[in-house]
């Protein structure tokens, strides 16, 4: 009777343990999580919905849910007892996610994600708990940021062509470039760089040789490799800018073979014949000869000099119509702006900038003005008004100087917490310093721009064009007739004089402050 009981009783409690497991067994699958079959794309700084599905349709409302990235915590967004648990969500996503839950008694439940950044792009997880079990579903999605347009310009010849840059800022993800001439065939960039600014954001330049003068236009175009959607420029080419053989040179390579040739048979001719007349005869002939190709010469240099000059004059023209894209010709470039009116004074550099006779120097000036300017080691000084409007240029010949600041200065109008003297002068230069070249806008308090120049041929003397109503301060290498560097869309609030020391920005400051 004890056996049966005893059998009775551990029936009894498997037959507990089958059930239980029973009930966990049919828990972990009564529902499931669906996402979106296909990414969800969002434009830029707009708002995203990142949806989820339970099935079969069931109350999610008691559920504990929270979406999430690479780990469950910290998450995205954290459902739980029926409200939003804050503790555990990314830095990143704090104030900008609503939970949308509409149709949460239908098991419908989405994130909604404000203001899309470029890091938000990605996949993201949708996890469903009850109780023991737990489901997910991931959902993909896809940020576009469509940048600027395409901005090309002329950067100058190179191997027999004119070398073009197409530049464009603001694109994700990582955009396509694409060069094509105005029957659509795809050209080859010369080169291509792409780099990702600090919001994620991808800033891309490409450049291309065109060697061909009868392309006309050629277009620049970035595309979003998600969307599809581009945006072009395009630039016309005048066949005038591509360079052209020096007409002298192939008058000099055409006639010099052909006088060498006619003073040998003249030659051979009068050693054959020996006699005084025949020899007389072949001089007579020889001299005329010479005359009429002297004037046949004469008359090709001078219809050759006509058309180069006429050819220049077109070239010109264009130029002059379109000046401001066209980084060429400074020569041509004089003639939009006035030249000023300036004086370049070693004397005073050696006597204000040398550390022994500085004092000295300025015990010795009793002009008050005249300490002012000198006292910044400045050696250029302005002989007119100073610049508050216009276009203005001026030269400085930089020939065996290896340390030099050369540019502009702003006498800012501004109050700030500084001292008079530290808040008066604001500087847009470019610095040589040994061998190396930069370009520095340096304020009151800091350098606010530092950006390394490579510069190849090292300039002899260097023309400053500034013009104050396009906010443009442009350098160019007078020697070899090229663009160095611009500052542009610069913000001008004082007056401004012309800079130059042969001494890098550091010790200027450091003279001055």
């Amino acid at each position: 009777m004890v056996v049966s009981a005893d059998y009775s009783l551990a029936g009894f409690f498997l037959l507990l343990l089958l059930l239980q497991v029973s009930t966990w067994c049919s828990a972990a699958s009564r529902f499931s999580v669906k996402g979106p079959a296909e990414p969800i794309m969002v434009l830029l700084g707009a708002d995203a919905t990142l949806p989820c599905q339970l099935s079969p349709e069931q109350s999610a409302a008691h559920m504990h849910i929270r979406w999430y990235r690479n780990q469950l915590s910290p998450a995205v967004f954290v459902y739980q007892n029926g409200q939003e648990q804050g503790g555990e969500q990314m830095l990143e996503y704090r104030g900008r996610t609503e939970f949308v839950r509409d149709s949460i008694n239908k098991g419908g439940v989405a994130l909604l994600i404000q203001h899309v950044r470029a890091s938000d792009h990605g996949q993201y997880w949708c996890h469903f708990m009850d109780g023991q079990s737990s489901q997910e579903a991931i959902v993909e999605l896809h940020v576009i940021g469509l940048g600027s347009a395409p901005h090309v310009r002329m950067m100058g010849p190179e191997d027999g062509g004119i070398r073009v840059l197409c530049s464009a800022d603001g694109w994700f993800p990582k955009p396509r470039v694409q060069w094509s001439d105005m029957m659509g065939v795809n050209l080859q960039s010369l080169s291509e760089f792409q780099t990702q600014d600090e919001d994620g954001l991808f800033c891309v330049e490409a450049s291309l040789v065109v060697t061909d003068s009868s392309l006309g236009n050629v277009t620049c175009s970035i595309q979003n490799p998600l969307s599809g959607q581009e945006k072009a420029s395009a630039i016309f080419l005048p066949e005038p800018f591509f360079p052209t053989m020096d007409p002298w040179k192939a008058a000099l390579a055409g006639t010099v073979p052909v006088l060498m040739l006619f003073l040998l048979g003249i030659s051979y001719t009068g050693w054959r014949k020996h006699q005084a007349k025949e020899r007389e005869v072949k001089k007579k002939q020889r001299e005329s000869r010479e005359r009429d190709q002297m004037k046949n010469e004469k008359e090709t240099a001078l219809k050759a000099k006509e058309n180069l000059k006429a050819e220049l004059e077109q070239r010109k023209a264009l130029y002059l119509r379109d000046w401001k894209k066209a980084w060429l010709y400074p020569d041509w470039r004089k003639e939009k702006f006035q030249p000023a009116n300036v004086t370049i004074n070693q004397e005073i550099h050696q006597n204000n900038c040398d550390p022994e006779s500085k004092e000295n120097f300025r015990e010795e000036t009793q002009d008050l003005s005249l300490s002012d300017k000198r006292g910044d080691c400045n050696l250029i000084t302005l002989n007119q008004e100073d610049f508050t409007s216009g276009r203005h240029y001026w030269e400085v010949d930089i020939k065996d100087t290896d340390e030099w600041t050369l540019g502009i200065y702003e006498k800012l109008t501004g109050k700030s917490g500084l001292s008079t003297k530290l808040q008066k002068k604001k500087f847009r230069v470019l610095e040589k310093k040994e061998c190396k070249f930069r370009a520095l806008i340096c304020g009151p308090q800091d350098i606010s721009l530092k950006k390394d120049l490579k510069i190849e041929k090292y300039p002899q003397k260097i023309v400053i064009f500034l013009d104050y109503e396009d906010k443009d301060i442009s350098f160019y290498d007078m020697t070899h007739g090229i663009h160095i560097f611009s500052f542009t869309q610069e913000s001008f609030t004082g007056s401004l004089y012309p800079y130059f020391n042969i001494k890098s920005m550091e010790y200027s400051l450091y003279e001055q402050y």
